[in-house]
């Protein structure tokens, strides 16, 4: 009779079981903790997650799995394959660029935020966002989006008195939590049709399954793909991203537009191309359609905000947003009409490298001007190459990235990219949208980067940069920078190996 008990590759799991140890550890240290030196607690936190970020390094050798079935290893529940470790960083050094945001943001609100929750909350859920693209069975992926959601709806919720907060918490937890009880019935029907919830012989058997569970096994993947649609903000589930980014503490949004997206991506790609590729013609056009409506509604959302009076930059990177998660999206519907799926899939993982990488640099100078303007307005930044000539270069920089212009080169190739895929996926009318929309969006870009250089309106202000927010822009900058030299490393970085 064979062994039931499993040995553990210690070493695989590691990066999201430090975050989560080093979050229980701060959790109870902030009982003992003198409210003097409560700083400590947020050093702690960003030392625990650059150490889960470092130990991505000694598994990057080759595949690993473990907590498998004993009568077959190649069936396991978490994987730490090229596509694992290159979301696993995504989503670590995402959660550690916050975390140097929110030692700041919490030093400055130190009576609305209270420091040993907040950290607590924040590294809960990267170790569940760096949980889930190691997934590979249906349960341990619902269990891994929900362990990175639930902490973020109380970070956005967490900030004391203040009722805006309150409520894009409440609208967040409502919309999510919909979302995942639906994905759970379609998670049912999956079982039901197939018998297992393992996304490899998930593939395997929901190619036979009996005609008279055939429109079942369709309904649940449908349903399957609903949750995961809702945290990438696709339309027409984003409609909570602008009153949650603007009401939560600016480096919890910075992390929801960032590490949220990451999650949702890697559990898409995960349930369509590994689970349930001989349903692509079902989930093909349904992610084509919701691409084409999610940057369109999204781009021209933020261009819309300039119809209102001093519309806020957070609002405007919150649409912003939603339209990159339309670009996200592409890749993955490419991948179910093209022949070789990895390429489709690592133009996704790479635009989002990208992505990640400016958009927090963005977040960052918005955190810096945001602690002396506390409305953070569009027309707060009128000026700022005035008052802080590198923070207004690096915002510009950053923002053409975002647009896909020169000099931000890694932002124009990783949309070269994305559109390659569609067109050789026979996508052409995606593309089309595509490149409508990034005109749509290179205005309001535009104009934002152009006020930065305007003169300012009154006596110019000065903004002093902590070392932690110094840190944060610095990491972000050298990152655009230096895949704006050499933007090919990206590619190689994202050859993801999935298959």
């Amino acid at each position: 009779m064979s062994s039931l008990v499993q040995s553990v590759d210690w070493l695989a799991i590691a990066p999201p079981t430090i975050a989560a140890v080093v979050g229980l550890v701060v959790l109870v240290a902030d009982l003992f903790v003198d409210d003097s030196r409560k700083a400590l607690l947020g050093w702690a936190s960003v030392a625990g997650l650059a150490a889960s970020t470092l130990m991505l390094l000694p598994i990057l050798d080759g595949d690993r799995s473990t907590f498998c079935l004993t009568g077959d290893a190649g069936v396991c529940s978490y994987t730490a394959d090229r596509f694992t470790l290159v979301i696993q960083f995504l989503v670590l050094g995402g959660a550690l660029l916050a975390a140097l945001l929110s030692v700041t943001a919490l030093k400055d609100a130190r009576k609305e935020l209270p420091d040993g929750e907040f950290w607590f909350l924040l590294l809960s859920s990267a170790a569940g966002a760096a949980l889930l693209p190691a997934s590979r069975d249906l349960a341990t992926l619902i269990v891994a989006l929900e362990v990175a959601s639930l902490p973020a709806f109380a970070l956005v919720g967490l900030r004391h008195g203040d009722r805006k907060s309150s409520e894009a918490a409440l609208k967040f937890f409502l919309s999510s939590v919909t979302a995942t009880a639906v994905s759970l019935m379609g998670i049912s029907f999956v079982y039901a049709s197939t018998g297992t919830l393992y996304l490899t012989q998930i593939a395997d058997r929901i190619r036979h399954v009996d005609g008279q569970l055939h429109t079942l096994a369709q309904t649940g993947v449908v349903l399957t793909l609903v949750g995961f649609a809702f945290k990438t903000a696709a339309v027409p589930f984003h409609f909570w991203v602008p009153d949650t980014y603007v009401g939560a503490p600016l480096p919890v949004a910075a992390y929801l537009s960032v590490v949220g997206k990451a999650v949702g991506f890697s559990g898409l790609i995960l349930v369509t191309v590994i689970a349930l590729p001989s349903y692509a013609d079902v989930w093909g056009p349904a992610l084509a359609a919701l691409a084409a409506l999610t940057m369109t509604v999204g781009n021209v959302g933020a261009l819309r905000q300039q119809a209102t009076r001093a519309y806020s930059a957070v609002r405007l990177l919150a649409w912003s947003s939603i339209g990159q998660a339309g670009y996200l999206l592409v890749p993955i519907a490419a991948a179910a009409y093209a022949e070789d799926a990895q390429k489709p899939i690592g133009s996704t993982v790479a635009y989002a490298l990208m992505y990640g990488a400016v958009n927090l640099g963005a977040f960052a100078v918005a955190a810096l001007v945001g602690r002396t303007r506390s409305l953070n307005r569009i027309t707060d930044y009128r000026g700022l190459y005035a008052t802080n000539p590198l923070a207004a270069l690096l915002l510009a920089f950053f923002l053409l990235c975002l647009a896909g212009l020169p000099p931000g080169i890694i932002g124009l190739f990783a949309k070269v990219t994305v559109f390659s895929a569609a067109v050789d996926a026979g996508l052409g009318w995606l593309a089309v949208i595509m490149a409508v929309n990034v005109v749509i969006a290179l205005f309001y870009y535009l104009q934002w980067t152009a006020l930065l250089f305007r003169a300012p309106e009154g006596a110019p202000e000065k903004h002093r940069v902590p070392a932690p927010l110094t840190a944060a822009i610095t990491v972000t900058a050298v990152l655009g920078i230096a895949l704006s030299g050499a933007p090919q490393l990206v590619l190689r970085f994202t050859d993801t190996g999935l298959f």
